[in-house]
């Protein structure tokens, strides 16, 4: 097996305390991230990344055993992803494992579907940085987006150029956080990752969940079996 899923749970969640391991819709947080890379592979090429004793426990009670306890540096709101997907890459690495891609899966998406994962890894390909998952935006930077200038005036993020109607502009896309795929040669070897690949997704998917509000709005969605799981 040649792909690592990582699934990264620090146990410092300032917006919703506990967050990985709170129950959505009668499941730990966690849950859903490690059922989707189950579908995928077996517990030996998944790799859950936390500082946190309780996310420990609650993997354990899911019969999922954590190959290390990350460092602290590691589990501030300083460390970089990048950081973090290193350390788990080394310590494979330190066992004699090395992957060919990373397959990132954040817990704060739960509504991702296993034909997501699917589609992001038959796009990657070893000429490519990253495979990001995305959804289209409302806030379109051309037309809605302000900031204020040195006047303490609004001024547009960007110029809207000669697009005079919204449909005529550009579609910008937001990175929605549900899955990425990274290529382990540009990890070790680039700078920065440029050669970026989308992954369209329906925005009811791509729920992150940051807050409170967030929280809910997933509830409703799977309470009300809005949105269906294929795993």
């Amino acid at each position: 097996m040649e792909t690592l899923f990582l699934i990264t749970a620090r146990g410092g969640s300032k917006g919703i305390p506990k967050k990985n391991i709170k129950i959505l819709n009668g499941k730990p947080l966690i849950q859903y991230s490690l059922e989707i890379a189950r579908q995928f592979t077996e517990d030996s090429d998944i790799c859950i990344s936390t500082d946190d004793k309780e996310i420990i426990d609650c993997c354990q009670k899911l019969n999922y055993h954590c190959p290390f306890v990350r460092p602290p540096q590691l589990a501030t709101d300083e460390a970089s992803s990048k950081d973090v997907i290193l350390h788990a890459l080394d310590f494979y690495k330190s066992k004699n494992k090395i992957y060919r891609n990373v397959v990132l899966l954040q817990p704060t998406s739960p509504l991702r579907l296993k034909e997501h994962v699917q589609s992001a890894l038959e796009l990657f390909n070893g000429s490519i940085d990253l495979v990001i998952g995305v959804k289209i935006t409302k806030s379109n930077p051309y037309q809605l987006l302000y900031q204020l200038n040195q006047q303490g005036n609004l001024e547009k993020v960007m110029n809207a150029g000669n697009y005079d109607r919204r449909q005529d502009m550009p579609t910008i896309y937001e990175v929605n956080g549900a899955v990425y795929v990274y290529n382990y040669n540009s990890l070790m070897n680039k700078r920065d990752l440029s050669i970026l690949k989308p992954l369209v997704m329906p925005a009811i998917n791509s729920v992150d969940i940051d807050d409170p509000l967030d929280w809910s709005w997933a509830e409703f969605l799977m309470e009300k079996k809005l949105v269906k799981l294929d795993y």
